[in-house]
């Protein structure tokens, strides 16, 4: 019996996406499907490059067509396209250049949460997205020295031009004043400097930008629910009451502007004593998983206390740059996973319909 493709395509039916709860042939994720004789070749393209079980897929769509009788080869490629999870809505439009508009906040200074934005940004670009960072703390500007960067932004006679460094497309204020220069605004100049920073560069084809939002609950927040429409937010905090209590703050504000919180990320865990591997709490145990239990938001990670993060920070070589096979680097990959996984689940909840053609 001759392999043809439609035995192909039910074969690859029992592949399912596992945030989507899909298989890939109703979701449209099988592309460029041919057929040789006994050879066949096909590729999945997923919704995100972040995805943790790509070679698993990969592997079962395999096996699966590999079982058909006639089939002796089977070639199988794998990409992602990011899909836009929120779409202009006539009062805030799309980015140019910009798929997905990503904050991460925190409802208190002090929990990491440059630190955490600039290390998820690296592990976003690291999965093979295209990744842009926007440094929105405009009164405490840290994400150049995060980064190990000292520039002047240049334009192209119409934009600026976003600076680059570890695969990142980077916007800071701290590109514009001196390193003791403070920033003495009202409401409305953050609005405008939050308005040219996204309307105003030059980002180009990002699948992914990430906005380090300023602590608490003021100003740019607000503008920034007002300004485009935003996938989602990640609030960071650390185990502590006093940081939980603020943190329910923040995930209500952010709430409250229609901006859905698609992840809380603990930082600051525990402590792993390097010489005998003993974990100690040092500021309580698992408040951050309890408060997203709460309210009902995906516990994307739980960051340790780990010398060479805030050494990395200090230097400009973030740890997932410096070490990215360390455990704290990999439970940023995890929580960056996750959180692209939520963007791809939004995306998918958005698309009325689901298309079922296969592309040749």
């Amino acid at each position: 019996m001759p392999v043809t493709e439609a035995l192909v395509l039910d074969a690859l039916k029992v592949v399912k996406d596992p945030d989507l709860h899909r298989d890939i042939v109703t979701l449209g994720f099988i592309k460029n499907l041919h057929i040789d004789r006994d050879q066949v070749s096909f590729t999945v393209e997923l919704t995100t490059p972040a995805c943790p079980v790509k070679d698993q897929m990969r592997d079962q769509a395999r096996a699966a067509v590999l079982q058909l009788p006639g089939v002796a080869g089977v070639d199988v490629q794998m990409t992602a396209r990011v899909r836009e999870a929120v779409g202009g809505d006539g009062t805030r439009s799309q980015i140019p250049g910009v798929k997905n508009v990503i904050a991460v906040g925190a409802g208190k200074g002090g929990v990491g949460k440059t630190t955490v934005a600039v290390n998820l940004a690296i592990a976003l670009a690291k999965c093979g997205g295209r990744v842009g960072l926007i440094d929105a703390d405009i009164y405490g500007p840290n994400v150049p020295i995060m980064l190990g960067m000292k520039t002047q932004l240049i334009t192209d006679g119409q934009k600026i031009v976003p600076a680059e460094k570890y695969g990142l497309q980077v916007i800071s204020m701290g590109f514009l004043t001196g390193d003791d220069a403070p920033i003495i605004w009202r409401g409305p100049m953050l609005h405008g400097a939050l308005q040219q920073f996204f309307r105003e560069v030059r980002w180009t084809d990002l699948d992914y930008l990430v906005v380090d939002m300023p602590p608490g609950t003021g100003d740019v927040a607000l503008s920034l629910s007002q300004t485009v429409p935003v996938a989602g937010s990640i609030v960071v905090t650390t185990p502590q009451k006093v940081s939980l209590a603020d943190s329910r703050r923040a995930v209500a504000m952010y709430k409250k502007l229609n901006i859905p919180p698609i992840g809380i990320i603990e930082n600051m865990a525990y402590f792993a004593c390097p010489n005998c591997a003993h974990e100690a709490d040092i500021f309580g145990h698992g408040g951050g998983e309890e408060l997203a239990a709460e309210l009902g938001i995906p516990f994307i990670g739980r960051v340790p206390i780990y010398q060479p993060i805030r050494e990395g920070s200090d230097s400009g070589v973030p740890l997932m740059i410096a070490e990215p096979d360390s455990p704290a680097a990999r439970a940023f990959m995890s929580a960056a996973e996750q959180m692209a996984a939520q963007v791809s689940l939004a995306s998918y909840n958005r698309t009325t319909t689901i298309p079922l053609t296969v592309v040749r």
